[in-house]
C-alpha cells in the first residue's frame, strides 16, 4: 500500500504524540518522589558545594535553606566565582555567622574552562565529604528533611550519583512560556524506569541545580575536568556516570526542592538557548533532525488543521490525523502541566512554547557556529574536537 508524503508525515507526528502521551502518563505513576523513601540509620558527611557568580539577589535564600536542614553531618562551601556584585561579602557574612558554612574566593578562570565547571572542581577539592552535593545558587531546599531523604535515596537505591527534576518555578508570564518546557521534556521525552535500568548513556539526564555523587563516583569519572569544555556539564555528567559503570538514579525532587532558574522572559529565552545546542551534543544533525521531527509533529498536522478552517477541501484522513496528533501532543503538555503544578493557563500555551522551543533550537546553533555565544559575561565555544 503506497502512502502519500503528507500522510506520512501526519502518521509520524500522531506516533510521536502517542510517545509522549503515553511517556508522561507512565512517568507520572513511576517517578518516584525521593520524600517516600525510608531514612538511614547512619549520616555519612555531606558537603554541600555552592558556585556562585553575581548571585547576591539568590545566595542568602539558598544558604538560609541549607542551613536549616536537619541532617547531622554536612559541611556547606561557597564559592565566589569572580563576581563583580556583593556575592563574596555575602559568602564570607555567613562563614563569619555559621560554623559550618566555608566561603572560598574562586582563582582565575583557566584556558579552556567553563567558568561554572573551574567553580564546581575548586569546590570539590575543598571539600572533606564522602558525599558531594553540588547546589545552584538560585536553588533553595523548600523541606528540611530534603538532605536527608535525598541521602537515604541514594543508599536506599544502591546509586552513585541522585539527581532530578526540582519544582522549576516560573513566577511571570514570559517565564511561564518557557521554563515548562524542561519539566515536559524531561519527563515526557525519558522513559525514567526504562532509563534506570538501560545502562545506555544516551538514557540520561541531569539537572545541575542538585547533584549528589559518592565521593569515588565522581573522581572515578574525571569530575568536572572531564567536562570542563561541555556547557551542559550536568547531562554530560549523568553520561559520563553510566558509561563508567556507575549507577544513575532520577527522581521527583519537587516537594523538597525548588529553583527559580531565569527572571522574566529574556533572561528564560537565552538561557534555554545556551543549553540546547550543547545538550544535542553540539551536533548539526540532531539540530536538523529535531527541526524536521517538530515540523512533522507540530506544524504540520497544525497547518493541516489551519488550511480545513479556511475552507481548503483536504482528505478527510488528514484532519482526522491532524486532530489525533495533536490532541495527543496537548494532551501530554497537559499531563506535565498538572503534574508540576503549573497554573492552569499554561495548558493553553503549548503550541507558544513548543514553537519558541523550536526556535530556541535554531538560535542555539546559530549563535555557537557565530562564536556569539556567552553566559554572565564569559564566552562560550564548541569544544575542539567535537563531531557535528
Amino acid at each position: 500500500m503506497r502512502v502519500d508524503p503528507w500522510t506520512l508525515t501526519l502518521l509520524v507526528a500522531l506516533g510521536f504524540g502517542l510517545y509522549v502521551f503515553l511517556v508522561g502518563l507512565w512517568n507520572w505513576a513511576g517517578l518516584e518522589d525521593f520524600l517516600s523513601v525510608p531514612e538511614l540509620l547512619a549520616y555519612p558527611k555531606v558537603s554541600v558545594l555552592v558556585p556562585a557568580r553575581n548571585e547576591a539577589h539568590n545566595l542568602p535564600k539558598c544558604l538560609d535553606s541549607i542551613l536549616l536542614q536537619d541532617y547531622p553531618n554536612y559541611e556547606v562551601i561557597v564559592l565566589d566565582d569572580n563576581s563583580s556584585d556583593c556575592t563574596w561579602e555575602i559568602a564570607q557574612d555567613y562563614a563569619s555567622r555559621f560554623e559550618r558554612v566555608k566561603a572560598l574566593k574562586g582563582e582565575p578562570l583557566p584556558e579552556g574552562w567553563h567558568g561554572k565547571h573551574w567553580a564546581c572542581h575548586q569546590l570539590a577539592r575543598a571539600a572533606s565529604g564522602e558525599l558531594l552535593l553540588f547546589v545552584d545558587a538560585d536553588t533553595r531546599l523548600s523541606s528540611p528533611r530534603a538532605l536527608r531523604k535525598a541521602v537515604s535515596s541514594l543508599y536506599y537505591h544502591g546509586a552513585d550519583m541522585l539527581t532530578g527534576l526540582p519544582k522549576e518555578e516560573a513566577l511571570s508570564f514570559g517565564e511561564l512560556l518557557i521554563i515548562p518546557v524542561i519539566p515536559w521534556a524531561l519527563s515526557s521525552l525519558m522513559p525514567v524506569k526504562l532509563a534506570h535500568r538501560s545502562k545506555s548513556p544516551h538514557l540520561s539526564a541531569a539537572i545541575g541545580q542538585f547533584m549528589l555523587f559518592r565521593r569515588e563516583a565522581y573522581e572515578g569519572v574525571g569530575g568536572h575536568e572531564a567536562v570542563r569544555r561541555v556547557a551542559t556539564d550536568d547531562m554530560e555528567l549523568a553520561r559520563l556516570v553510566k558509561a563508567r559503570g556507575y549507577r544513575w538514579l532520577f527522581l521527583d525532587l519537587s516537594r523538597g526542592v525548588r529553583c527559580r532558574m531565569y527572571r522574566g522572559f529574556r533572561k528564560a529565552w537565552a538561557g534555554l538557548a545556551r543549553q540546547v545546542f550543547p545538550a544535542l551534543g553540539y551536533s548539526w544533525l540532531a539540530v536538523g533532525s529535531i527541526v524536521l521531527l517538530v515540523g512533522a509533529w507540530l506544524f504540520a498536522p497544525s497547518l493541516t488543521l489551519a488550511l480545513a478552517w479556511l475552507g481548503w477541501h483536504l482528505p478527510q484522513a488528514w484532519v482526522n490525523l491532524s486532530v489525533a496528533a495533536l490532541g495527543l501532543s496537548w494532551a501530554s503538555w497537559s499531563v506535565a502541566v498538572v503534574r508540576w503544578g503549573y497554573p492552569a493557563l499554561t495548558h493553553l500555551l503549548f503550541p507558544v512554547s513548543l514553537s519558541l522551543t523550536w526556535l530556541a533550537v535554531l538560535r542555539s546553533a546559530y549563535s555557537y557556529a557565530l562564536g556569539r555565544a556567552s553566559w554572565k559575561g564569559r564566552a562560550l565555544e564548541v569544544p575542539r574536537g567535537t563531531k557535528s
